[in-house]
Formats: C-alpha cells, structure tokens, sequence
C-alpha cells in the first residue's frame, strides 16, 4: 500500500485573480497513484465500481482572456471493491497537450479571444480550438472516455489504473461532442457532433462491443452551439438552441456567441436508429440549456427534463473586458438563472408543453443511470453559494411527490457533479449513494465523500482524505465494477 506522487509536467502559470484560476479552481500540476488514504468513517462493502470526474485544469499561461473551457483536461478516478478504495489523477495527454509541453507554452488562443487565422490548428468546430478533452467523461464497453464540449477526439483511459490508452477509432471526421450517452440497459453510447460546415450536426451510435453502427445527419439552418442530448428508451432528442456564432464572423475566423431571445428552442426527436427524414421538429420558448436531465415516453408523448436559463445572456462580468463576445464567459448559475424544467412533446399532434418543475437555481444533476430512458422519481442536483461554478451542497427531489431534501456541504467545501452509485443487489430506485469530490478551503485538502441516497441530510458514511488539495471541477460518471472487469476478461 503505497502514494506515488509523478513528475510535475512543464508550467508556465502565473498567479491570478481570475475565479477559475484561483481559490477551489485554482490548478494542480500533481499526478498521484495513492492506495493508502485516510478514511474517516467506514467505506461500505456493497458498492463496487469506478467513480471519475474529468476537470478543467490549465497547464500553461493563456494566451489573452482565459475561458474556464479551454483548461487541460484532467482525470481525478476513485475505484472501489471490498470495502478498499484506491486514488488517481492523471492529465489527458492529448495531441494539444504533447504539443505544449514540447513547445514550453500555450500555442492555441481560448473561446473568450478572438480566433487568429494563424492560430496553431487543432480541433473544436471552428478547427482553432485546442481539443483538451475537459469538458465530460462516460465508461463504456470497459474504457473511460473524456470528451471537449467544441468537438473533438474520445480519448480513452484504464478505468482501474488510468493508464492513457490511445482514442477511439470510430470517431468521425467531424468529431464527438462532450455528452455522449451510454444506455446501461442496452450497453449503447449515443453521441453527436456539431460543426460550422453542411450539414452542421450529425448523431450516431456505438454499440455495446464499442462498434460504431449507426450515423446520420441531423441538419441544423446553420452553425450552432448544441452542448448536450438526451434519450428515451426508442428514441434520442437533439436540439437547436437560439445562442450560437455570429455566421457573418465565422468567415473572419471570429467566434462570438450570441442569443437570439426571438428564435425558439427547437428540438429534434428520432428513433434511436432513425435518419434526418425520420426527424421531427418541436418548437419551444427560447432559452439555453447546457445539461439535459432524463428523458421517457408517456403514451403519445415524450417528457424531457432539463435545466433552462431563464437569463442565457447575463451582463458581462467585471473582471473580463467589456468586448463582444463574451456570453460564455458568464459561467455562474446565479446569472443564468438555471431553473429544472421539464418538456412535453406530443409526437401525433406537434404540442409543446413545458413548466418549471422547481423555482430554486440548481444545475449539474444526477440520477440512477439504471433508469435512463424510462420515468424514474428522484433527482439529484447542486446548488452554489458564491458565484462560478463553485457547488454548495446537493438537493435531492422526489418528482412525485414534490418533496426534497438536502445535504450543505459546509462553509468553503465545493463539491462535484455526484452520480448516484447503487447498492449491490439495490431493490428500488434510490437504493445506493451519491459520490462526490469536496475541495475545502479552510482546512486545505480534498475528499471523496459518499452520501447514504435514501438520507443524505445525514450527511457523509465517509469521507476518504486524497493525498492533495485538487482542482475544483463538474461532470463526473460512475460505472459498476462487473461491468468493467465484464470487458477484461
């Protein structure tokens, strides 16, 4: 039993106020094999699997305004058996990465600058935004894969050692989109992609053996910034969101996103396996929607449940200049305004009714993944104190009965994105725990914490002390270990 800490990789970070560059957001450069941890209670014996967060977490000075998306992706993995726990982090090493650290700096300009035409080419819609794979993160047929919001490669990773595995070989030339889905009950992965060219969007699937079997166009009018999907038991859900590029600047290399409150929020529904002449389009009130909550059929319906930005186009922020182009830099849920809401779409008549489900901010929820597709009862959501994505406790809803309960973090401890992990042999629906990483501020460390789902306002069964403080970050995925090990044999 042993904590090995890895070489430091080549920085050139400077201190800075910037709030995902500073505080909980401020960036590790530490990768660590740790088998020997500290545990605060006692790690229950009847979960069995991988918990993985991926995280924004720059290497190198940005070259003009830092955006918290550009950030190095960074893997933080907890796996548990038996009642033991192991602990890694690992950079993905992407070809950006390799290629800065050769050079000894940052070669691409981020989101919140203006795009050269001689900017170091990468991937991303706009094929000048370095690919850093640090936006999502999914297991599928046995492997991690981290995933960039703009577009870009799978890269896949050991799930149990973290060890780097090269990237997908299926992927399309126009890339894949953070938010790919895995359907636990059929062993699929649904993805899309978007880009600045004809037909702008396409979706596909990958089967349970990692085979891509499935891919189609689904036009959009013209570029857009898509940024999650969702799916039903038959059928998946796309959409066509009112913020995206200035098209007149796309030509210019010039990549300022813009809402469009007159445009509705249009959403696509097609059968699993279906074609862009299978589409059909739904029209809604406008608005943003980064992250998509469950999806199911309900006779002749389909009910989706999302987060809606009732401000997609807060006022800009005082620490970044006052230019255009700026929307994306805004990344707080107090000025979004992200409220859970849910969709209902009548596939027989084209109706469109849709509610908030909740008044109170909340963002970045989880459910039981063994209901993905079909009616499922309890979420569970963050909600922040201060501003930016710095998440304060979790709430957990009961969409049947309207009830909810709640677990505070505590003063100046962040948490994570918290899948819900079940039991062994579970017998309903919130039969398992919620896992998340807490970064604390006043006492300088960082934990992986499970939550009793059933009673979270108990607050931690434990708590397990990591060998460093590390970056603060969000979307998270659990897999069950007879899963994985199904895909190593």
């Amino acid at each position: 039993m042993t904590n090995t800490r890895l070489p430091k990789v080549k920085s050139t970070l400077k201190p800075s106020i910037h709030p995902y560059l500073n505080g909980a957001w401020k960036p590790v450069l530490e990768e660590y094999t740790a088998t020997d941890l500290e545990v605060i209670g006692e790690i229950p014996e009847d979960i069995d699997g991988v918990y993985v967060r991926n995280t924004e977490n720059p290497v190198h000075q940005a070259i003009g305004n830092y955006h918290p998306f550009d950030g190095d992706g960074m893997l933080h993995s907890v796996s548990f058996k038996d009642g033991k726990v192991e602990y890694r982090n690992r950079f993905v090493r992407t070809e950006g990465f390799e290629a800065e650290q050769e050079a000894g700096g940052a070669l691409w300009r981020g989101i919140a600058n203006g795009i050269k035409p001689d900017s170091k080419k990468g991937w991303g819609a706009q094929g000048y935004i370095k690919d850093s794979s640090s936006t999502d993160v999914v297991i599928h047929a046995g492997k991690i894969m981290s995933t960039f919001w703009q577009c870009g490669e799978g890269y896949l990773f050991d799930p149990y050692t973290l060890e780097q595995l090269g990237t997908q070989d299926w992927v399309p030339e126009e890339g894949i989109s953070a938010h790919p889905k895995v359907d636990v009950k059929t062993g699929e992965l649904l993805f899309f992609n978007y880009s600045t060219t004809a037909p702008y969007q396409h979706y596909g699937v990958v089967d349970k053996n990692n085979k891509l079997v499935h891919y189609t166009p689904v036009p959009l009018p013209g570029p857009r910034l898509p940024h999650d999907m969702a799916f039903t038991k038959n059928y998946s859900i796309l959409v066509d969101l009112p913020l995206f590029w200035d098209p007149e600047k796309i030509a210019e290399k010039k990549y300022h996103p813009h809402y469009h409150p007159d445009m509705p929020t249009r959403f696509a529904i097609l059968p699993r396996f279906g074609t862009e002449k299978d589409v059909q389009w739904f029209e809604a009130k406008s608005t943003y929607v980064l992250h998509w909550m469950n999806a199911y059929e309900e006779g002749d319906e389909i009910v989706l449940d999302g987060y809606f930005q009732d401000q997609p186009n807060p006022p800009s922020l005082k620490w970044l200049p006052k230019r255009p182009g700026k929307v994306m830099a805004a990344l707080d849920l107090k000025s979004l305004q992200t409220r859970l809401h849910r969709w209902r779409f009548n596939l027989k008549t084209g109706e469109v009714k849709e509610h908030h489900l909740d008044e109170e901010i909340l963002e970045f929820g989880t459910f039981n993944q063994q209901y993905a597709g079909q009616k499922n009862r309890y979420y569970y959501s963050v909600w922040n104190k201060p501003r930016w994505f710095l998440f304060s406790g979790i709430v957990k809803q009961d969409l049947e009965t309207g009830k909810s309960w709640r677990y505070d973090f505590g003063k100046k401890r962040y948490g994570s994105e918290a899948p819900f992990v079940p039991r062994i042999n579970a017998k309903d629906e919130d039969d398992g725990y919620l896992v998340t990483f807490i970064t604390d501020m006043k006492k300088n460390r960082s934990e992986c914490v499970l939550l009793d789902a059933k009673n979270i306002e108990a607050g931690p069964v434990c708590q397990i002390i990591l060998p460093h403080r590390i970056c603060s970050g969000t979307h998270a995925c659990w897999a069950n270990g007879e899963d994985i090990r199904a895909f190593r044999e």
